[in-house]
């Protein structure tokens, strides 16, 4: 990877961050998601779904809350867009199963956006029955084809443009946080952008340069910017502009959780390798590499045509969602003490402002009249409707 960056370099100039980030992480040959599975205890870094069980069951009761808000469709898309080693679908699917009389008159399909072919193989292995044979087409938008071990149909996709435009409801975790961002420096002349360039001293060593003069991606830059530095990731403003104009032609939801802030960081471009950080510009192509979603960008992205709600801190929206009652239940039901520790310690892992509480956010996409109640819930005391609550966003209270 370091060679072919190198050769690349000379034979055009200096890099954006993004493409860096674009060729490290997903170039067909040597790209670190394309053939590796980096997840787990094993691999670079873990996440929510492979920590704790709840997690996963958790984001399938808000699905199921906002299906039956927005008045139960006939159809129900479940779309995931980097849906890792299928965990979290799975832990979702399997809440789909237990309230299964409540979704029964309803047609469940789901839809998996994945470029890697070693995670949609072990996708693959954890939610369909091995003995079912998979339909694979290299050609067409749909890659692959089974069906789940609860018999709801899967489909797996290289491109969100490619999933069917129906009722769906849509979820990304730690998927934002790894699309390509250009990086920004305030200087006296103006924004320049940040690019990757060869040492002069050394011949196979990468460093960080100011591109000369203004760049295209500039564009994306606020008037009114007050940080010094800012990074800026055009391809998660696409996505937000396609999930925004499916949600309001379509219904439906999209609940996103990531690394983030609201507009207020600068610099958060960083690589994990082995479960620890690591210099971004040193042996690409073994290292993941990551920037916090700006989820201020999201919002300016969705540019009205949909709702948004948040970001809200991981630990609110769980426990607004009931992750105490759920814990205490799933305590209640284990003698075991290994999985008892395992779940307290999943609890805190996920909970606990110092690790991921208080470092991952909620977002959610929803269509406008879905905060806005109808007219006829109106009392005689209400001068005009009063939203409908959004779980996870606002506290339930639980009967």
């Amino acid at each position: 990877m370091l060679q072919h960056l190198v050769y690349k370099i000379k034979s055009t100039g200096p890099i954006t961050v993004a493409e860096y980030m674009k060729e490290v992480l997903t170039n067909p040959v040597k790209g670190y998601y394309v053939h590796r599975d980096m997840l787990g205890e094993k691999g670079d870094f873990i996440t929510s779904p492979e920590i704790s069980q709840i997690f996963g069951e958790l984001l399938g009761i808000w699905f199921i809350s906002e299906w039956m808000a927005t008045g139960k469709s006939a159809t129900f898309q479940l779309v995931e867009l980097g849906p890792g080693r299928g965990t979290l679908a799975g832990d979702i699917l399997r809440v789909f199963s237990q309230l299964g009389s409540v979704l029964k008159k309803c047609d469940i399909s789901i839809h998996l956006v994945e470029v890697s072919q070693k995670l949609s193989e072990i996708q693959a292995l954890t939610l369909t029955e091995e003995k079912v044979p998979l339909e694979r087409d290299a050609g067409s938008p749909v890659y692959m084809k089974s069906v789940t071990k609860s018999g709801i149909p899967i489909s797996w996709y290289r491109d969100l443009q490619d999933v069917p435009k129906e009722h769906s409801f849509y979820v990304a975790h730690e998927f934002f946080d790894v699309l390509p961002v250009h990086k920004f420096q305030k200087t006296p002349q103006g924004w320049r952008e940040v690019l990757i360039d060869i040492d002069p001293q050394v011949s196979d060593k990468l460093r960080f340069v100011l591109a000369p003069c203004a760049t295209p991606a500039e564009a994306f830059i606020q008037h009114d910017e007050t940080r010094d530095h800012v990074e800026v990731c055009p391809e998660a403003g696409v996505i937000i502009q396609e999930l925004s104009q499916r949600i309001a032609l379509t219904g439906g939801a999209a609940l996103i959780a990531d690394y983030g802030h609201d507009g207020t960081k600068t610099d958060t471009f960083r690589g994990f390798c082995g479960h620890k950080l690591h210099d971004v510009l040193i042996a690409p192509g073994t290292a993941d590499l990551t920037a916090d979603v700006d989820f201020s960008f999201l919002r300016r992205m969705a540019q009205g045509t949909v709702a948004s709600l948040g970001p809200i801190k991981q630990q609110t929206f769980l426990k607004n969602m009931g992750i105490d009652v759920r814990l205490k239940i799933l305590l209640d039901k284990s003698t075991e003490p290994s999985l008892r520790q395992q779940l307290l310690q999943g609890y805190d892992m996920l909970m606990n402002p110092k690790k991921m509480g208080e470092r991952f956010n909620f977002f959610a996409l929803l269509p406008h009249q879905r905060l806005h109640a109808r007219s006829h819930e109106l009392n005689a005391n209400q001068s005009k409707p009063s939203p409908s609550p959004v779980a996870g966003f606002s506290e339930l209270t639980w009967q």
